[in-house]
C-alpha cells in the first residue's frame, strides 16, 4: 500500500485522547529512572555485512531477564532503554520499510513484554543506528544518512516514516512503551533531522500509537551543545526541534550527556559539569515549553566522577523541564568490558566483574552515585507520557 494511504492521519480517531493529553501535562518532575540495555547492535563491526542478520545469543542479545527483575525488584526503577539494529529488524535485502525480519522482531519484542507486561516497568524503543542506515559495520560513522537524497544508496524519509508506521502498529496497545526516534544523529543537516523526526513522529500517530515519543537532536544529541552549531558547521539542533508538531503534545527531547573531556564517555576522568554545560538547553526547553529526558549519561569509578553524575542529577531534579534519566549502560553481552568511561569501570550488569576481576559499574558507579538518586514517586501506571 502507497505510504500516502498507508500513513493518512488519522488524528480524528485520537481527538478525545489529544484533549486528556493535553490538559494532563503538569509538568512534573522525574518520571522515568532506570538503565540502558545495550546488546541488541552487537556483533556487526568491522566488514560490511558482517554479523547480519546475526544468532540470538551468540552475536546479539537485548536483555538478561533476571537483570530486568533485579532492576525493577530490588533497584525499584521504572524504566530501560532497549538497543536495536535497523538493519536486523528490516534486513538490507528488503530496504528500509514496513517489511521486517520476524524472528529478531519477536526476539526484540519478548524482552519489552518482560520490562513492561511482567515486570510493569517502561521501555524506550531505541533503534540505535545514529539516523543511518544500511552498513552498521563502522558505527557511529557508517551507513548512509537517511533522507539524503544526494546519496542513491540512502533511504528515505518517506521510508523511514514507513518503517516507524509499521514498528508503532506493532506496539501501539502497550501502554508502557516509549519510542525513540533515533539514537544520536550527528554529521547531517538540522533541517534534516526535523523532517525525519517529524515524519517519524506523523506515522506513529497515524497508526493510533498515542505512547510518548523522544525526538533527537544533531551533535549526537547532545545536551551541552544544543545550541551550537555542531559537525561541519550544522545549525544548532534549538534552532528547528522547537518546530516539531505532535497533535497529541506527547513528545520529548532525547538528550544525551556525558561528563569527561570531550563528552564521549570514554575517559575515567570526568571534567565537564552537566549543571553550567545544560543551562543552555534547560533555558531553550523553558522558553519552548518543552520536556526532556536525559536518555544516556555516566561516569566512571571514582569519586570525581560520583560528584559530577551526583551533580547533573541534581540539577536534573531541581528543574522541571526534565522527567526522566537513564544510565549506560547494562547488558547481558558486557563482560568485563566497559561501555563508559575508562577500562576499568565495567557495566552496569548485576554480577559481572570489571577487566580486573573486581566489582563492575553496577557495584560502583551505581551503587554509590546513581541508587540514591532514583526517586519513590517514580511513574508506575499509565500510558507512557509526559505527566
Amino acid at each position: 500500500m502507497a505510504t500516502t494511504i498507508k500513513y493518512m492521519v488519522r488524528f480524528a480517531q485520537l481527538s478525545a485522547l489529544t484533549a486528556v493529553l493535553a490538559t494532563s501535562v503538569a509538568w512534573a518532575k522525574i518520571l522515568y529512572a532506570g538503565v540502558n540495555e545495550s546488546g541488541g547492535e552487537f556483533g556487526v563491526f568491522g566488514v560490511k555485512g558482517q554479523g547480519l542478520p546475526g544468532r540470538f545469543g551468540v552475536d546479539f542479545e537485548f536483555t538478561n531477564q533476571t537483570t530486568v527483575d533485579i532492576f525493577v525488584d530490588q533497584e525499584k526503577i521504572n524504566f530501560f532503554r532497549v538497543t536495536f539494529l535497523m538493519e536486523r529488524m528490516v534486513p538490507i535485502a528488503f530496504g528500509l520499510g514496513s517489511k521486517f525480519n520476524e524472528t529478531y522482531f519477536s526476539e526484540y519484542a519478548d524482552s519489552i513484554n518482560h520490562i513492561t507486561l511482567t515486570k510493569g516497568a517502561y521501555a524506550l524503543i531505541d533503534p540505535h543506528n545514529y539516523m543511518r542506515y544500511n552498513d552498521p559495520s563502522s558505527q557511529p560513522n557508517s551507513g548512509s544518512v537517511i533522507g539524503n537524497t544526494t546519496d542513491p544508496t540512502a533511504a528515505t524519509t518517506e521510508q523511514f516514516a514507513e518503517f516507524w508506521g509499521e514498528l508503532a502498529l506493532r506496539f501501539r496497545s502497550n501502554p508502557k512503551v516509549v519510542f525513540g526516534i533515533n539514537n544520536e544523529p550527528h554529521d547531517m543537516p538540522t533541517q534534516l533531522i526535523l523532517k525525519n523526526n517529524q515524519a517519524a513522529i506523523d506515522a506513529i500517530r497515524a497508526v493510533g500509537a498515542p505512547q510518548l515519543i523522544l525526538a533527537p537532536g544533531n551533535g549526537f544529541t547532545g545536551g551541552h551543545s544544543w545550541t551550537q552549531a555542531t559537525g561541519e558547521n550544522d545549525a544548532p539542533s534549538s534552532e528547528f526541534l522547537n518546530k516539531l508538531v505532535d497533535p497529541l503534545h506527547n513528545t520529548a527531547i532525547d538528550i544525551h550527556e556525558y561528563l569527561d573531556v570531550d563528552f564521549s564517555g570514554s575517559h575515567d576522568v570526568c571534567s565537564q559539569p552537566a549543571p553550567s554545560n545544560l543551562a543552555n538547553l534547560t533555558t531553550w526547553l523553558q522558553e519552548n515549553k518543552l520536556k526532556a529526558i536525559v536518555s544516556e549519561f555516566g561516569g566512571a569509578n571514582n569519586q570525581n566522577c560520583f560528584d559530577f553524575i551526583d551533580d547533573m542529577l541534581t540539577y536534573l531534579e531541581d528543574n522541571d523541564v526534565y522527567i526522566g534519566w537513564s544510565a549506560w549502560a547494562a547488558g547481558p553481552f558486557w563482560g568485563t568490558n566497559s561501555p563508559c568511561c575508562g577500562a576499568d569501570t565495567g557495566s552496569l550488569e548485576p554480577g559481572q566483574l570489571n577487566d580486573m576481576g573486581g566489582p563492575n559499574g553496577f557495584d560502583t558507579v551505581w551503587a554509590t552515585a546513581i541508587r540514591p538518586h532514583i526517586p519513590t514517586t517514580l511513574k508506575r501506571s499509565g500510558i507512557s507520557s509526559l505527566s
